[in-house]
């Protein structure tokens, strides 16, 4: 098993390459607390009409894409959706247990009266992905880690041209214009790693000085 260089507790956690969708963001601090990796939200069924977002789906999934959604008719939905905007042969399917239970957080159960990704423990994620895990599917790498103070000396952000210079780029890159700059930043964090996006700044002229 490759493990990451960042150590959480003294424990390693493993870098899973290829990203993985949830439901919420409750969902994605459960798996973040494990893994090292990219999770994206759908924001529930807000994926259903969040264009940007889909764009983004697609855009990740080209080496393909890990789907886990609660256990329930919600993300039965979800996950259709998204096997209709993403090739099926790009989409790896995982699933939790059906647990009964509720998250601590909640005051009442769902409606379906089971635990979603977000509660149902360490022990059962970590069983989840661990065939996913056993295949190789995780490595060390030197994900891309920008911040909104680098994209802003890079002038793709807080300037008047900013706009006009990151649709410029996202052309470049496959990502759609008209992006704002947090969701800019957060696809080319989950798209490139350090390598890849400093050479696209070379073929872009785009530097700290430009």
């Amino acid at each position: 098993m490759a493990l990451s260089g960042n150590q959480k507790g003294g424990t390693a956690r493993p870098v899973l390459t290829l990203p993985v969708v949830v439901e919420g963001r409750y969902d994605k601090s459960a798996l973040l607390g494990i893994f090292e990796g990219n999770v994206l939200v759908t924001d529930g069924f807000g994926i259903f009409n969040s264009k940007e977002k889909q764009a983004l789906i697609r855009r990740v999934a080209k080496d393909g894409i890990i789907v886990l959604t609660d256990s329930d008719g919600g993300g039965r939905q979800i996950r259709a959706f998204l096997s209709g905007i993403i090739p099926k042969e790009k989409i790896i399917n995982l699933y939790i247990p059906e647990i009964p239970g509720k998250e601590r957080r909640k005051t009442r159960a769902s409606k379906a009266g089971m635990l979603g990704v977000e509660g149902v423990g360490r022990e059962v994620l970590l069983s989840v992905f661990d065939k996913f895990i056993r295949q190789n599917h995780i490595s060390q790498g030197k994900r891309l880690a920008l911040t909104p103070a680098d994209i802003y000396a890079l002038g793709l952000s807080g300037g008047e041209d900013s706009l006009k210079k990151r649709d410029e780029l996202c052309c470049r890159i496959g990502l759609p214009t008209g992006m704002r700059a947090k969701a800019f930043l957060t696809a080319v964090n989950m798209i490139f790693t350090e390598e890849e996006w400093e050479m696209e700044l070379f073929l872009a002229g785009i530097g700290k000085d430009s």
